[in-house]
């Protein structure tokens, strides 16, 4: 899944959400669930996720909206396996550009 969010340090709980396509209820449960998602905090209780939240919730929304993990399956999956499916994380993402691109040119052609 490409997400496509500006280049910026923070980002609202309403744009993550968009970008991912799901409702900002699903972005706090998992904040709960998964102790990697750890998003600052502002006096107000607003929540601001960096770059590095954003690629954590993309690895958690792929293994459970994409893989069909549980939310159990998927925090074992995360502590016992992490680098390996960060590593084929990253390739498919790669890949999936790839392909983004490779459709730009053939509907220009």
């Amino acid at each position: 899944m490409h997400i496509d969010l500006p280049e910026k340090r923070y980002y609202g709980i309403g744009e993550v959400a968009k970008a991912f396509g799901v409702n900002t209820s699903l972005i706090r449960f998992w904040e709960k669930e998964f102790d990697v998602l750890q998003p600052k905090k502002n006096a107000k209780g607003n929540r601001k996720f960096t770059p590095e939240d954003i690629k954590n919730l993309q690895l958690i929304y792929y293994l459970v909206k994409e893989r069909g993990f549980t939310l159990e399956g998927a925090k074992i999956h995360l502590k016992e396996e992490k680098q390996k499916t960060l590593s084929k994380f990253e390739v498919i993402q790669k890949l999936q550009k790839v392909k983004a691109e490779l459709l730009k040119i053939k509907e220009q052609l």
